[in-house]
């Protein structure tokens, strides 16, 4: 008897601790959740952690629970212990376009339910760049990703995963579940708008955690989706809080919702009662309801026949009108826009809808048709060097960027020697108008800083973060257009190069613009990411300057002036006039420093576009330029190239547009 007593003593403990530590939702009210972010709950019950702008989203449980006992005993020792733990939620994920969505949400384990530090966009608002991956975060997740980030390795883009302090999941693997039959693999879509159902459940004993993913209607099947032996107990404290974290995106807009939770420390959470669980929002106009007639027989036969006579009529109109398509073009054809569609979209592409005229062409706004969008449509006609359907192949690689500071290529069209690409429209136009052309127009300092982290996270999405390297090869003001909110999206890729990550690029034309171009593009003609930074150094001293840089007709470089102010210690004269004293002289002096670092004429010393964001956003402190060993020297253009650039016929572009001279 006495030999079972500390059994019984444990025993006794567990049940304790689970009266207090369970909780059984089927719906929610705001008097038991603690929300953060955009997370709210609606009034029919449903726990919405996003909507349709770019924050995170947050919600726990108001208590804290206690996961382990410091003074319990593990095999006749006293030693902290994590106790069993499961919990269940139905949830939906319902994308504004169709099976498309980013990033995620995650059910979270963590030692506070404050993730206000926590970064939106691919850390699913549980991490940032510092505390991902740091063993001091005890963060403990499964995620429900529907975005493949290569800088966490992620399988795919639809995924559950179980995160230990880092979003690099230790497993995953597709969402799906095994039946019960035959435990076949039964695929599922997690933005697809449809209720399932989630299990988490953790063995003290064996020390395994499970994971099964389930449609809301099949029950629980009895094999897991993950399964993954590991000790939690230095991941979680004695005392953490249970709850959900989702983010979204800017281009694929998708809400996240918990219709119901179940929660229980050593024990099984209760299953909820799915009939008493609050409804999803109705997606989709309201279903109209017929009602019988005598006539109803007759007037379906009506419409039958007119229907098959419609349909008719339209196959022979379609093939009497049928544009010329090749056979290789058909892969691309949900990117590819009919010419009559443009021409109506644009008016006929009439001068009042025209937005400027630049290296590519004549650019006009235009709505389609049908869906009412609004689009920038570019139109030239040419003869490219570039194989035809190679520059299609490329253009379409590019039509699938997906970030919130790219502008988005939607498609394009070709009409005998006509091209015309079709771009997402932007308002406001460019930032070079805002800089430049528009005197009586302002930008200010927090309006500008905002614009260069936009355009360094759109570089840096480009250079790391796709699935190829993309070097956009003509960063500069006129480059960057500003959308309704003044955000920033960096666009025009019609030079740009793709290239597969680890592979190196391939020396080609010299293509850009003075002033942007990096000293070694202008002698070998090779493009490289490092070409990329320097280009983004003269944005961001034109930006904080208010001035272009390089005055052509008086031979002058803009990096050249800040850097001798820089030199006397008065780098702050350097900036914008126009701005008076209305900024904020540290962020000023950090963006100047950037500039000329990233502006420097040895490419080893600039750095990479993830380390300035990191330098914007805080996380990592700006090197002193002099503890580089860098002189005014180290920004200069070496005298030759000087003589090429100066003594060019164009204005500002070195070499014509690849549309009309190859690339």
């Amino acid at each position: 008897m006495l030999a079972e007593l500390p059994f019984l003593l444990i025993q006794l403990m567990y049940t304790l601790v689970s009266a207090d530590q369970e909780f059984h939702f089927n719906g929610f009210q705001s008097n038991n959740i603690s929300l953060g972010g955009v997370a709210i709950i609606t009034p029919n019950g449903l726990l919405k952690l996003t909507n349709s702008t770019f924050v995170a989203g947050q919600a726990f449980y108001s208590n804290s629970i206690t996961f382990k006992n410091k003074d319990s005993l593990k095999n006749g020792t006293n030693s902290s212990l994590v106790y069993s733990f499961s919990t269940t939620f139905v949830f939906a994920i319902v994308p504004k376009y169709s099976q498309v969505s980013a990033h995620g949400m995650s059910f979270v384990i963590a030692p506070t339910k404050d993730l206000s530090a926590a970064a939106p966009s691919e850390y699913l608002g549980i991490f940032n760049p510092t505390s991902n991956g740091n063993a001091s975060s005890h963060v403990f997740a499964v995620e429900l990703d529907t975005f493949r980030n290569l800088q966490f390795q992620d399988i795919n883009d639809n995924h559950v995963g179980i995160d230990i302090n880092s979003l690099n999941s230790s497993v995953s693997r597709p969402a799906g579940y095994f039946d019960d039959v035959n435990e076949e693999f039964q695929n599922l879509t997690l933005p697809g708008g449809q209720i399932m159902q989630l299990w988490v459940e953790y063995s003290d004993l064996e020390k395994q955690i499970n994971v099964t993913l389930a449609p809301i209607k099949i029950g629980k099947p009895k094999k897991p989706l993950l399964s993954l032996r590991y000790d939690l107990d230095k991941i979680i404290n004695e005392e953490m809080y249970v709850g959900f974290s989702s983010t979204t995106g800017t281009l694929a807009f998708a809400a996240h919702y918990v219709l119901g939770w179940s929660f229980m420390v050593n024990g099984m959470a209760r299953e909820l009662e799915l009939s008493k669980l609050p409804k999803l929002p109705r997606i989709g106009p309201k279903k109209k309801h017929i009602f019988l007639t005598i006539e109803l027989p007759l007037i379906l036969v009506i419409i039958l026949l007119l229907t098959i006579s419609g349909i008719v009529y339209y196959r022979w109109r379609k093939k009497k009108f049928a544009e010329v398509l090749e056979d290789w073009e058909i892969e691309y054809g949900p990117h590819r826009f009919k010419y009559k569609d443009l021409y109506v979209a644009t008016e006929g592409f009439d001068d009042k809808e025209l937005l400027g005229i630049g290296g590519f062409g004549r650019v006009y706004r235009g709505v389609l048709p049908v869906s009412k969008i609004e689009v920038a449509v570019k139109r030239d006609s040419h003869e490219s060097r570039q194989g035809m359907r190679e520059f299609i192949a490329e253009i379409v690689s590019i039509g699938r960027l997906r970030h919130r500071n790219i502008v988005q290529l939607l498609g394009y069209c070709r009409r005998k020697g006509e091209l015309l690409l079709v771009y997402d429209y932007m308002p406001n136009g460019s930032l070079d108008r805002f800089l430049h052309n528009s005197p009586d127009i302002m930008l200010n300092w927090k309006q500008r800083l905002r614009v260069i982290k936009g355009v360094a996270a759109g570089l840096k999405y480009l250079h790391q973060d796709w699935d190829q390297v993309v070097i956009h090869r003509d960063v500069k003001a006129s480059n960057v257009l500003l959308d309704i909110d003044m955000n920033a999206r960096l666009g025009d890729f019609g030079l740009s190069r793709l290239y597969d990550h680890g592979t190196d690029t391939q020396t080609t034309h010299v293509v850009g613009t003075i002033g942007y171009l990096a000293p070694e593009h202008a002698r070998t003609g090779k493009a490289t990411t490092s070409t990329d930074v320097y280009s983004f150094g003269a944005f961001l001293l034109e930006v904080v300057c208010g001035r272009r840089p390089i005055d052509v007709r008086k031979e002058v470089l803009l990096v050249d002036q800040v850097c001798s102010l820089w030199n006397k210690g008065e780098i702050i004269q350097a900036v914008d006039h126009k701005l008076g004293v209305d900024y904020v002289v540290e962020e000023v002096e950090l963006v100047l420093k950037l500039g000329l670092l990233c502006s420097c004429v040895d490419p080893n010393v600039r750095p990479s576009m993830q380390q300035v964001v990191q330098y914007l956003g805080g996380y990592e402190q700006l090197p002193e330029l002099s503890d580089l060993s860098i002189s005014q020297t180290g920004f200069t253009f070496e005298n030759d190239t000087v003589d090429v650039l100066t003594t060019s016929t164009q204005s500002y572009s070195v070499v014509e547009s690849f549309l009309s001279s190859g690339r």
